[in-house]
Parts: C-alpha cells; sequence; structure tokens
C-alpha cells in the first residue's frame, strides 16, 4: 500500500465513513474506493480534490508533503484534530479517558 493509498483510508476512517459512504458521495462504485484505498488504482486530481474537501484534510497531507511532526503517526493526527472541534468540558474527559487508559505513570528519578 502506497502512502497516498494508507493516508486516504486513514482519513476516511477519522471521518467516520465507510468506503460505501464515500462512495456515494463521490458518485464512484465501493469497489473503486477499496482499490483506491489498496493502492491498485490510481487517483485523479479531481478526485483527490474531493477527498480532502469530504475528509476535511489538505490535499498536501493525502500526498505526504505536509507533515508537521515526521515522526507523528498519521492517526495521531488526525486525532488532534478532532480534538480541537471539542468543547473544553469533553476535552477534559476525553483526558481523564486517556490516562485511565494510559495507567499511572511511574515517574523517572
Amino acid at each position: 500500500m502506497n502512502d497516498l493509498a494508507r493516508r486516504l483510508r486513514t482519513a476516511r476512517e477519522h471521518a467516520g465513513l465507510s468506503q460505501g459512504q464515500v462512495a456515494k458521495l463521490l458518485d464512484m462504485h465501493r469497489p473503486s474506493i477499496s482499490e483506491i484505498e489498496a493502492g491498485r488504482r490510481k487517483v485523479s486530481s479531481e478526485e483527490l480534490s474531493d477527498f480532502a474537501r469530504i475528509y476535511e484534510v489538505s490535499i498536501a497531507w493525502l500526498m505526504g508533503m505536509e507533515d508537521v511532526e515526521g515522526e507523528i503517526d498519521d492517526r495521531v493526527k488526525l486525532a488532534a484534530r478532532d480534538l480541537t472541534k471539542l468543547k473544553p468540558q469533553d476535552l477534559d474527559k476525553v483526558l481523564r479517558l486517556l490516562s485511565t487508559i494510559r495507567g499511572p505513570r511511574v515517574r523517572k528519578q
């Protein structure tokens, strides 16, 4: 799977959309979305623009030309973008949940 295919899949999943929903939005067949995400079908510039609009990401990010922190997983970047949309009290709930999942921190001395 190439970088574009991986980012398209990641962005779709973080947008909370199924391949079928995306296909409908783009007036495509679901197998076409599957082929694109597997890296077996090329994406036209118009399709790339449509994907970026639907997933609310930049074309540069989809193409792998925009990377804030080179080592940060793409899923973390998309999650951070979604966190900025939360109300302060909801963000506090998410942070408490993450703390619970992560468990107690061990202090280094």
